[in-house]
């Protein structure tokens, strides 16, 4: 842990964690200093150099000076003032004078330093040239009105860690030679890095999450879709909850009027965030207009809802819904018996459930952030870029940011996730076979536990042999030559020591796990580098592991590497609210006779997608809490209205209840689950300037008797014959859901199919757009052909957002089958 310095900022006294920045600490205690380019979780870029302070009489950059004991910092002299304005001057030479229509006027951080420095004349100038905008996947790039400050590419590197963006040369004019020597020096240096320079795009490292859009300060990255559409000033921010994956991200649904002539209809304009505390994924940022647009409410259809409820046993539901809703589903299933049927909360419940027994405590130790503090992070069974893209974020943060070390596990080649660190170095990825995560997790404990029980430490011994290998070193060579003195003739012996490779074979200890993670030696070597100087360790668990065969095992595996080793354990919930689902409800292993669906198939359905049989609002029409991946309870409100019957009114009818709104269940989710007593108007959602979260509240994890009992490792293979592949069960990156599926901005692009990259394409004699017939698990299936070569390798996989098409059934619950693949 750092220690606490104290240092003093324009005579104010304050105390801060050795190490960090004199620009983050100024802005958690409310000192402020300008700053265009830098964000508070990424290294600095020194691009804008607005953040000039001095301190023992040197001018330094508070974005990159750290904190020292007995420091003393000034943030303005007059001389720093005359570089600051002449900086901002330059920022505005030849930016175009299009604020009336650009996107970023109001929110426009050139506009708001152009003011402060109250810049109203302009002592340089030069010849512009031609730069073009361009069109980027999501995002509109105008190098016109680019500022070069670099926050796109800094976060693209050191928080998304995709690589996508870089600064690239642009062809201008030279600057006159007069300014080098009259213009203040570090706004000329800015100057001419900034005319020499625009952003470059690698489509194919892109993964349209849109965060470059979130933290540009100008308006030189823009949404295609918000382009043109309003000003910003005129949109009502909504503070809410991602709701399409566990991070439950806080965003803002920006919100206004549809047109002058349809006033009185809201309509979603795009969907923000506080970009310098936590990052969206792109279903977040662009899959918000999934409403149902209901103008009133369908009493014939309530009627037929409430005689459905008093007929069926059974209410199916998944993850996308509310704690308070779950609670409403717990509360019916406790008076008349119904079976609660969600195979995705159950599988999760169970595994949390075993990591519980042998932890001792009631939830998992970790969460996102510390991840992000990490210098060691392993994941295991997680599809990271899809499955949870704010975990994959945390994880290329710690390895990139904190100089750590990342290890991947997972059968699917994944290009994108190999961009997070240098691989080799600081991060290494194992790809191995499907059913080898139990091995993977004993691995983790050999490598890193200590003190283990016996029945593990004979375990992990019986997989332990002796090997040789071959190792070249350098050594001294004593070498004797002669030397005969010109001069006089004389011979005399001269010794010399010669550097000499030498190879010679050693002895070292090997374990048979690497042959079933399909790994050899090196990986144990290339482990003991990357531990040196480590402290502070997190594993990152995924629904691969839940969804295993042998899942019990693998959750108290889990929890011996977090009682044996430095590890802290984050299992992710593998969907949005499947923590909240899992804590609340008690869920059944099989349906009855006659089932009411809540947002999926069933006898009767009540859906919010609109292909129902009552009506339902969608959750960004809902006030509700959710339950994350950090196991804090955080609130989402309405972002547009809703006119037809919720899931409360069907409760208040058959629970005889006068609850008026459903929020009122806040207060009562179990305390015994860990949830506590607190109304919902008094949840908070938003951060503070020294990175505090300040929303809703955390679960308490409670204590629970412990048992250690394991079951025997087994030793599974997974079966595939010749004639068919392996396929896994998971989206495209930003798909999640049906809700997904149907926001304008991805409805057009995807229908459910097969996912595979162009060379295993061409091995199975397939192109893009032509259908498949996949059968596995007795069933048969057609589906669209996609290519997608952010995946390598032999694997193919298939997606499951749309509601319609039940590919979910290729699956017996692990995530991988071999199926046969006939082209139709």
């Amino acid at each position: 842990m750092s220690e606490m310095i104290t240092l003093t900022i324009d005579g104010k006294e304050l105390k801060a964690k050795e190490g960090e920045t004199v620009l983050n600490v100024a802005r958690a205690n409310g000192i402020f200093i300008p700053a265009l380019c830098y964000l508070t979780r990424c290294s600095p870029t020194l691009a804008c150099r607005l953040c000039l302070v001095e301190s023992a009489g040197k001018q330094i950059y508070a974005c990159n000076a750290k904190v020292k004991d007995g420091m003393e910092v000034t943030t303005t002299t007059e001389n720093i003032e005359k570089e600051r304005r002449a900086i901002m001057e330059v920022y505005d030479v030849n930016h175009p004078l299009q604020c009336g229509v650009c996107d970023q006027s109001g929110d426009c951080e050139l506009q708001n330093y152009t003011l402060y420095q109250k810049v109203d004349s302009q002592s340089y100038a030069i010849k512009d040239v031609n730069r073009p905008t361009e069109h980027w996947g999501v995002m509109n790039y105008d190098p016109g009105l680019c500022i070069v400050c670099e926050k796109c590419v800094t976060v693209c590197k050191d928080m998304i860690g995709s690589n996508a963006l870089s600064t690239v040369k642009r062809g201008a004019e030279a600057i006159e030679g007069k300014f080098k020597t009259t213009m203040p020096k570090d706004a000329y240096s800015m100057w001419n890095k900034l005319n020499k320079s625009l952003i470059g795009f690698e489509e194919d490292k892109c993964v349209d999450c849109g965060e470059c859009i979130s933290v540009c300060p100008v308006g030189a990255l823009v949404s295609n879709d918000f382009q043109y559409k309003t000003n910003s000033w005129e949109l009502t921010r909504i503070p809410a909850s991602n709701s399409h994956s566990s991070d439950c991200s806080l965003i803002y649904y920006e919100v206004k009027h549809e047109s002058i002539v349809n006033h009185d209809v809201k309509k979603i304009y795009r969907v923000t965030n506080e970009h310098h505390y936590a990052s969206l994924n792109g279903a977040a940022r662009f899959a918000y207009d999934f409403e149902n647009r209901v103008e009133s409410q369908d009493e014939i259809a309530f009627d037929k809802a409430i005689e459905a409820f008093k007929k069926a046993d059974t209410i199916k539901f998944n993850s996308f819904i509310t704690n308070e809703e779950a609670h409403i589903l717990q509360k019916l299933k406790e008076k008349f018996g119904y079976k609660l049927i969600n195979s995705d909360a159950l599988a999760y419940k169970k595994f949390l459930e075993a990591y519980s027994s042998v932890s001792g405590k009631t939830l998992y130790s970790a969460d996102l952030k510390d991840i992000h503090s990490s210098n060691f992070v392993i994941s295991v069974g997680s599809y990271l870029k899809s499955d949870s893209p704010n975990t994959k974020y945390a994880f290329n943060n710690s390895v990139v940011m904190n100089k750590g070390a990342g290890l991947y596990f997972h059968p699917i080649g994944d290009p994108v996730m190999e961009q997070c660190g240098k691989r080799g170095k600081t991060t290494e990825f194992i790809y191995h076979n499907p059913l080898a995560e139990e091995s993977v997790l004993y691995f983790i404990l050999d490598k890193f536990g200590a003190d283990l029980p016996e029945s593990i430490q004979a375990t992990l011994d019986s997989y332990k042999e002796t090997r040789l290998k071959s190792i070249t070193e350098m050594i001294k060579e004593k070498v004797v030559s002669v030397v005969k003195d010109e001069e006089t003739g004389e011979e005399k012996e001269v010794t010399k020591m010669v550097p000499k490779k030498v190879t010679k074979e050693v002895e070292f200890e090997y374990t048979r796990l690497l042959d079933e993670i399909n790994c050899d030696a090196t990986l144990i070597d290339t482990i003991e580098a990357m531990k040196d100087k480590k402290d502070r360790y997190t594993l990152i668990l995924g629904e691969d592991l839940i969804t295993h065969a042998n899942s019990q095992n693998l959750a108290k595996l889990a929890a011996l590497i977090e009682k044996h080793t430095q590890f802290k354990v984050v299992i992710i919930p593998t969907s949005t609210n499947t923590l909240g689902v899992s804590l609340i409800c008690d869920l059944d292993e099989e349906e009855g006779s006659y089932c009411v669906g809540y947002n999926v198939k069933a006898d009767f359905q009540l859906s919010a997608l609109g292909d129902g049989d009552l009506d339902m609002p969608a959750l960004n029409q809902q006030e509700g809490t959710f339950t994350n991946i950090d196991k804090r309870v955080v609130p989402t409100n309405v972002a547009l209205p809703y006119n037809g019957y919720v899931l409360n009114d069907i409760a208040n009818v058959l629970l005889e209840a006068e609850v008026e709104h459903t929020i009122e269940y806040t207060k009562s989710l179990p305390v015994a689950k860990g949830f506590k007593a607190v109304e919902f108007d008094s949840l908070t959602n938003y951060f503070s300037n020294d990175w505090s979260e300040n929303r809703g509240y955390v679960l308490d994890s409670l204590d629970i008797e412990t048992n250690d009992e394991l079951g025997e490792k087994q030793n599974q293979t997974f079966e595939i014959t010749d004639e068919q592949i392996t396929i896994y069960k998971a989206n495209p990156i930003n798909q999640f859901n049906e809700f997904t599926a149907i926001a304008h901005e991805f409805k057009d692009d995807l229908e459910s199919g097969m996912f595979a990259n162009e060379t295993l394409l061409a091995e199975l004699e397939l192109s893009v757009g032509d259908k498949v017939l996949l059968s596995a698990n007795g069933c048969e299936i057609q589906v669209n052909v996609y290519a997608d070569n952010q995946v390598s390798g032999k694997i193919a996989y298939v997606s499951t957002f749309e509601k319609e098409l039940n590919t979910k059934a290729l699956f017996t619950g692990y995530r991988f089958t071999s199926a046969n693949v006939k082209k139709v």
